[in-house]
């Protein structure tokens, strides 16, 4: 069984099995349907395609929700039944940004019990660099019963947050970039800032300069320094609407941490309410900059 990450190599000697299920989370947030129509183009033979905003995520209600909120569990199961996966099937995941959307899909199998999914390492830019095989065929599963474990203490609320604001022993990870994290070049969101108490985690870290994932010990030496004598099982990571924290999640999982949980309204979920509380960096009156 692969349940954090797997090679294209591995990936392409399995394309023809008929337990697995492989899934292509290409997105832009910016063309949301552009990738899709990429998708019927050219992808893995027998990969399905997971829609971020239809079908790993629920609508988003301005102003009452985040920007990816959860789908209900129900609905997922559904899905996932009908997508043809049950507890002898393998799931491949991919996408063609490092993993930043692969592993919200990565994450939402796990949170209903399905261990055996990963991530493949490099994603679809690392297998098209490889030259491996390709089709424009669409693949139609045949429904199997999918029966869910639920794992629901996984995903934590802003209420959940802001009650363990004074516990120590639990650390909150914020996996945007540090100029975001500063409040400094937000561009998503209405208001920009990040949690008290938040720790800046910037999920690209988790890569090396060829956008693979570094090693299972240099990523565990990079978060046992951030969790600072903590548990993984205690933490909370977030991020601007609960996608690519799921990077830092299984980052933490793949190099044997444990799992940490997921705000999954995030960000963008946590400024809906303006009584809770912002940070974001200070910058001194212009007239006391060094010149």
């Amino acid at each position: 069984m692969y349940s954090s990450l797997i090679s294209p190599q591995i990936t392409n000697e399995h394309l023809d099995h008929p337990d697995w299920r492989f899934f292509d989370c290409r997105f832009d947030l910016t063309q949301t349907e552009q990738q899709k129509t990429e998708f019927v183009a050219s992808h893995l033979p027998g990969a399905l395609y997971a829609h971020l905003n239809d079908e790993l995520s629920d609508a988003h209600i301005p102003g009452k929700t985040g920007r990816h909120p959860l789908p209900e569990m129900g609905e997922v199961i559904n899905r996932v039944s009908a997508w043809g996966i049950n507890e002898d099937v393998q799931v491949v995941v991919y996408d063609n940004a490092r993993g930043a959307y692969a592993a919200r899909l990565w994450w939402m199998l796990r949170w209903l019990g399905h261990d055996a999914v990963a991530v493949m390492d490099g994603g679809w830019l690392r297998w098209s660099k490889e030259e491996r095989p390709v089709t424009a065929e669409l693949f139609v599963p045949e429904t199997r019963e999918f029966r869910a474990v639920p794992r629901q203490h996984w995903s934590v609320t802003a209420e959940d947050i802001q009650h363990d604001f004074d516990n120590p022993d639990v650390r909150v990870f914020d996996a945007r970039s540090s100029d975001r994290f500063h409040g400094e070049n937000e561009t998503l969101d209405p208001v920009a800032g990040h949690i008290p108490g938040a720790t800046c985690a910037p999920f690209l870290d988790n890569l090396d300069s060829d956008g693979n994932w570094k090693s299972k010990s240099e990523l565990r030496r990079m978060y046992e320094k951030l969790l600072d004598g903590s548990s993984a099982e205690q933490s909370v990571t977030y991020c601007g609407s609960g996608v690519t924290a799921c990077h830092n999640i299984l980052a933490m999982f793949y190099a044997g941490l444990g799992n940490s949980r997921l705000y999954s309204g995030s960000w963008s979920d946590w400024i809906t309410d303006p009584e809770r509380p912002v940070v974001k960096r200070n910058f001194p009156p212009v007239d006391q900059l060094c010149t």
